[in-house]
């Protein structure tokens, strides 16, 4: 059986965009590996999850259980609120262009990350048209072609999503947690899910050994990462991760490369639905 670990890296903040990419691009390299970047592309409002801190308890144990402020940076806390939004991948066309001149893959992750994370169930369908269309002309403009996969943010979707991504020439989709790739009955298109957790969900020492564990029943794999994290002070272990995937004769590719070798025909047509998973602060399409 073919052992592929497909790396699915979102890039959600300013600082993991300027910081967190170029770390990751300099291990990847070292390593002889390939992954997909899913690029935020417009403002950072992370400041803005202050007000999670008010109305979810979730939210405040994971930002103390992930030191969030040594992770993101003092003035993320701030921005979309005492400091003003940057941009993110616009910010840094230079580094965009580096992605993908190393041959890794870039995708569409989010326009504006914070707000549709946060308050997606309370915009409207033109918000959501006006959200995908500014997102998808940035990322076109950056990379001079139209993305063919998006991942959603914090794995959130609704059916008013699923249906305006049907107005786009997306080949596959990433935007569920779910233990193997399926056809999204809302749209038809295959989802390569995330199976393996975030290493900030479980906890370096028990993730570490439950993704390992996970990885010994072979087949394929996604593990999902973000920028901020494994690119920054936790890349020792985003590192020894990659290391004992290669000795157990993975093969560490792009999301694109699962997406060709999948047997369509042979795939589940099945709907999302939306769960609490452990270790996450908020429920996510699964």
């Amino acid at each position: 059986m073919q052992k592929l670990l497909g790396l699915k890296i979102d890039v959600d903040t300013y600082v993991g965009m300027q910081k967190g990419v170029p770390s990751l691009l300099k291990i990847l390299d070292k390593l002889g590996v390939k992954g997909t970047f899913y690029l935020s592309i417009g403002p950072d409002a992370s400041g803005k999850a202050i007000w999670q801190l008010f109305h979810n308890p979730l939210f405040l144990k994971k930002m103390w259980r992930t030191n969030a402020i040594g992770l993101y940076g003092f003035r993320t806390a701030l921005y979309g609120t005492l400091l003003p939004s940057p941009k993110i991948a616009l910010s840094f066309p230079e580094i965009v262009k580096e992605i993908i001149s190393q041959g890794h893959e870039v995708q569409f992750h989010a326009w504006d990350h914070r707000r549709w994370q946060d308050e997606l169930p309370d915009r409207s369908s033109e918000w959501i048209c006006e959200w995908f269309a500014r997102g998808v002309e940035g990322f076109t403009k950056l990379t001079n072609q139209a993305p063919t996969s998006f991942g959603a943010p914090a794995w959130l979707v609704d059916d008013r999503v699923m249906q305006v991504i049907r107005d786009y020439s997306f080949d596959y989709l990433s935007c569920t947690r779910a233990k193997a790739p399926f056809i999204h009955e809302d749209c038809g298109l295959v989802e390569i899910p995330s199976d393996l957790p975030c290493l900030e969900e479980v906890g370096i020492e028990h993730g570490m050994e439950m993704i390992v564990g996970l990885l010994k029943s072979g087949s394929i794999h996604v593990l999902p990462l973000h920028a901020e994290v494994e690119g920054g002070f936790r890349q020792q272990y985003f590192v020894q991760l990659l290391e004992k995937a290669l000795t157990m004769d993975y093969t560490i590719i792009p999301l694109e490369g699962i997406n060709k070798i999948l047997p369509r025909k042979e795939l589940s047509v099945r709907k999302y639905q939306i769960s609490m998973l452990p270790g996450r602060a908020a429920p996510c399409a699964c």
